[in-house]
């Protein structure tokens, strides 16, 4: 689509929004109590919907969290989970959120304070998005067939109508953030983002419309170019002394260092890939530190075309353990994001469960009449079961690589941190420290180790134009929740 074809589009669907302010943040929306936590909130939180169309048909549903430290001064963040398909309340409840969730005996969740919630230092959006994620949903059953384009675009347009909302926070600074494949959420709604900017400007200069504040955006372990991605896995194993250097050294050879799936890949080749692909089937793909929970039984569902590291999915050690194991949240072992319709895992699933994914505690509370009443969310009657992962929604991938979004967006001075946990398998931190190389910067900040608690928590690298790469030492895929602290040092380091 051309450049000014873009325009018309954008411009009209801002128009179609209507620009006219309110004075304050909605008391309608305040989040007074919940379910599990007998304290007081240690700031305001806020939840409810936003219609993102003129009708009135689409409906994203959104927590917010005021900071704990500098409400005015400090920076809004939006948070993302991938999926695609996936609930950010994923994010609030088993990552940065401002609580910790303990199990008891009677099923109910106790709710703690998080010492290191991300809203200790920023006020914080969880976004369920697209429409038909988590609590989200719309009137018209044909928009829950979702792709990239669709989703920045109603994703733009809830932060339009958020802003009209909550006004006092156009002067904040503001980042997008996610993970896994919001590590293609986040490049494209900062690109609209920009986009809508330029728009606005250039055609609409006497429109009084909300101002987002944009400074830049955060993506962890993020799906981002198949080819990047494709080849992340061997030199990953062989780094990680999971292969051996014999057949690491075999597969760089006869692969030429190719490893991404093609059609003309050679017999020999995709024979090493499998060797590969064995010896480290056994691992937990998201954290090849953690160990692995084995039940006795498995479920009906055919097993066998399933990767064998997904029957061998490892449980968390933490002071509140809460799940075995995340889920849907991003690939099987050695898949890559190509263009096309994308499945969700309880898609290909049919309603049957691996034995080894415990998600009960965020599914029961956020499926709790009194919890789905306090935060403003629609009866189960209306709008079905929360979800952490839906089967609702038919996804297509139809963005392409990242590469270019990214080069776009930090050529036009926004800050980007691309930080990866270090032992996540699924998408190992090489895909990621070879595409941000790959961007020709000049290095302004060479390899070093950064600091948490006085400790080496991971290595960085910066680059011109406003692009950093960091590793989170020791963390899965899911950075906050396996290195809370950690993740939530990282944020002063961006």
């Amino acid at each position: 689509m051309g450049w000014l074809m873009e325009a018309l589009l954008v411009a009209s669907v801002l128009l179609s929004l209507g620009f006219a302010v309110i004075e304050s943040a909605p008391e309608s929306a305040l989040v007074t109590e919940l379910s599990g936590f007998n304290g007081s909130l240690p700031s305001k939180h806020y939840a409810g919907y936003v219609a993102i169309d003129k009708e009135g048909r689409k409906n994203l549903w959104y927590y917010f969290v005021e900071s704990e430290r500098n409400v005015s001064g400090d920076p809004v963040v939006l948070w993302l989970n991938g999926g695609p398909g996936c609930s950010s309340m994923d994010g609030f409840i088993y990552e940065h959120g401002p609580f910790n969730f303990e199990k008891t005996k009677t099923k109910a969740a106790r709710l703690h304070l998080n010492r290191y919630s991300w809203s200790k230092v920023s006020n914080i959006i969880y976004l369920d998005s697209p429409v038909g994620v988590g609590y989200s949903y719309s009137k018209d059953k044909s928009d829950y067939t979702a792709n990239d384009t669709q989703t920045a675009y109603d994703s733009h347009a809830f932060l339009i109508e958020w802003l009209k909302m909550f006004p006092e926070f156009q002067s904040n600074p503001f980042y997008i953030s996610g993970e896994s494949y919001a590590g293609v959420y986040v490049p494209t709604l900062a690109s609209e983002v920009v986009k809508g900017h330029l728009y606005n400007y250039r055609f609409y200069k006497n429109v009084t419309m909300p101002v987002i504040n944009f400074k830049g955006y955060l993506v962890g372990n993020g799906v981002t170019d198949p080819v990047f991605d494709g080849n992340a896995l061997v030199p990953f194993a062989h780094g990680m002394g999971l292969i051996s250097n014999e057949l690491y050294e075999e597969t760089k050879a006869v692969c030429k260092g190719d490893y991404h799936k093609k059609p003309d890949r050679s017999i020999e080749c995709a024979e090493l890939l499998r060797k590969v692909s064995a010896d480290v089937s056994l691992l937990n793909i998201y954290n090849i530190l953690e160990p692995c929970f084995h039940e006795t039984s498995v479920s009906a569902f055919d097993m066998g075309s399933l990767p064998p590291s997904f029957l061998e999915l490892g449980k968390t050690e933490r002071p509140l353990p809460v799940r075995k194991r995340m889920f849907g949240r991003a690939w099987p072992l050695g898949t890559v994001v190509r263009p096309g319709i994308l499945p969700s895992w309880p898609q290909i699933l049919a309603g049957s469960s691996l034995s080894c994914m415990d998600d009960r505690v965020a599914t029961t509370w956020l499926n709790d009449p009194a919890v789905r009443k306090a935060v403003h969310a629609k009866e189960e009657s209306e709008i079905g079961r929360w979800e952490l992962c839906t089967k609702k929604v038919a996804y297509t991938h139809d963005a392409g690589s990242m590469i270019e979004f990214h080069r776009n967006l930090t050529l036009s001075g926004y800050r980007a941190l691309i930080f990866s946990g270090d032992h996540d398998m699924c998408v190992p931190y090489t895909g990621s420290e070879a595409w941000t190389k790959s961007m020709g910067y000049k290095v302004v900040d060479e390899w070093r180790p950064w600091m948490s608690n006085n400790q080496v928590a991971g290595f960085t690298q910066g680059y011109a134009n406003n692009l950093t790469f960091l590793t989170i030492k020791g963390s899965g895929h899911t950075v906050p929740e396996y290195k809370p602290h950690e993740a939530l040092d990282s944020i002063p380091v961006f």
